[in-house]
């Protein structure tokens, strides 16, 4: 018989960084019968392999999966290789485009690499979607379609938005929130975890469960993280992510970049650390070392020990290597021509930027340099063509090599 921790401690513990319980008095009362049973909770979370690697920000409900399995309790890392083909419209103001069985089971694969980096393998139980809907007939489908409304679907905000804007909303769109809600079902779970994007479709499961003859659900969900740049939410396309399949160095650079108000946060939501030892470091810690022990942390997590301390290392000597020397060269630049407007703020093209402040002999130049990790922002090492910033800059400090230039912008 498993031993449980008691219900308060599990709460502080399972409450670390969430947005929202619905409802904590019935995840209470779950706990309670839990540990005199002595019967682990079912705890479920899906994820849909649309793309074949995952960043810190996918790890938010992982982490929040692995307090649950620290805690005891019975965690189902929930593949959606059949909602996948459906597409989660979840934010979207369009219709997603579909991904082929073979494009999911591939990326799939990747994902199961990727998430025992957190996940223990032994103590998770691994399941996918299709293993149910594969079995459904015709039938079944109109008798779950039956137990709800296309006026309750079109409550959901961005199925209303896209209604009201006169956009198309495809009908298997509107089946997305029921198939989901049926995996609880057919999982038998306790509690589904989500981001707060996704508590429309884990209320349908909770209301599922009810017309199954099943005890609801308890909600859980999660904020969505922030990217490097502490404004846009974590994606690659903003260029503001970290993947979780980076090299340690590159990793413990990112992360070293953040904010300090944005390094709390990060521990809050992408670690273990209990919130009165968080709360703790605040008091005491100064905010370079307590940055360097998150930076060290995480690689960890997805590296080694031994990777999070040469990272460690690494960065220290490149960090005191990158020190601005005081007769630097600076170059004026006009920025109507480099700065370009972009929905997070502003975005400048460092090939063409490496070509017009000489440290690039062509814009081509410029982006194999930035290929081969050669060029350096800020400190901060760059390998994409197009920076973002959440505002734009007066100034940057540009490397490559040896040479290193201040760029001014009027």
């Amino acid at each position: 018989m498993p031993t449980f921790a008691p219900i308060d401690e599990q709460l502080t513990y399972i409450k670390k960084g969430s947005s929202e319980i619905i409802r904590e008095a019935e995840l209470r009362a779950k706990l309670e019968k839990s540990l005199a049973a002595g019967t682990p909770l079912r705890v479920k979370a899906g994820f849909d392999p649309t793309a074949p690697d995952l960043h810190l920000g996918h790890t938010v409900l992982l982490r929040k999966l692995k307090h649950f399995q620290d805690l005891g309790h019975t965690v189902i890392f929930l593949i959606g290789d059949f909602t996948g083909m459906i597409g989660d419209p979840t934010g979207r103001s369009a219709t997603r485009p579909p991904l082929t069985a073979e494009e999911l089971m591939k990326n799939a694969k990747t994902y199961m690499e990727q998430v025992f980096k957190i996940l223990s393998p032994r103590t998770t139980e691994v399941r996918f979607n299709n293993e149910w809907f594969e079995k459904m007939k015709s039938a079944d489908w109109i008798k779950l379609a039956a137990k709800t409304t296309v006026s309750q679907m079109l409550e959901r905000e961005d199925f209303h938005k896209r209604f009201q804007e006169e956009k198309p909303i495809a009908l298997h769109e509107l089946l997305y929130p029921l198939a989901q809600g049926y995996d609880s079902v057919m999982l038998k779970a306790d509690v589904e975890l989500g981001g707060t994007d996704q508590k429309f479709n884990l209320l349908v499961g909770r209301e599922l469960q009810r017309t199954y003859g099943q005890e609801s659900q308890v909600v859980l969900t999660m904020p969505i993280v922030e990217g490097l740049d502490g404004v846009q939410k974590m994606s690659k396309s903003y260029g503001n992510a970290i993947g979780i399949k980076e090299a340690p160095l590159e990793m413990y650079g990112k992360l070293m970049s953040i904010s300090d108000a944005m390094m709390w946060r990060y521990y809050e939501l992408l670690t273990d650390v209990q919130i009165a030892d968080i709360e703790q470091m605040k008091r005491d810690a100064h905010p370079m070392q307590a940055k360097k022990d998150l930076a060290a942390r995480i690689v960890k997590d997805f590296h080694s020990a031994d990777a999070a301390a040469k990272a460690t290392d690494d960065w220290a000597k490149q960090f005191q290597k990158d020190e601005v020397p005081e007769n630097v060269e600076e170059v004026t630049l006009p920025a109507a021509e480099f700065l370009l407007p972009d929905k997070q703020g502003a975005a400048i093209r460092l090939d063409k930027l490496l070509k017009a402040i000489g440290l690039a002999e062509s814009v081509s130049d410029g982006a194999r340099k930035l290929k081969q990790n050669s060029v350096h922002v800020n400190g901060e090492t760059k390998t994409e063509p197009t920076m973002f910033f959440p505002a734009a800059p007066r100034e940057l400090m540009v490397k490559v090599g040896r040479k290193i230039k201040r760029v001014i912008f009027n």
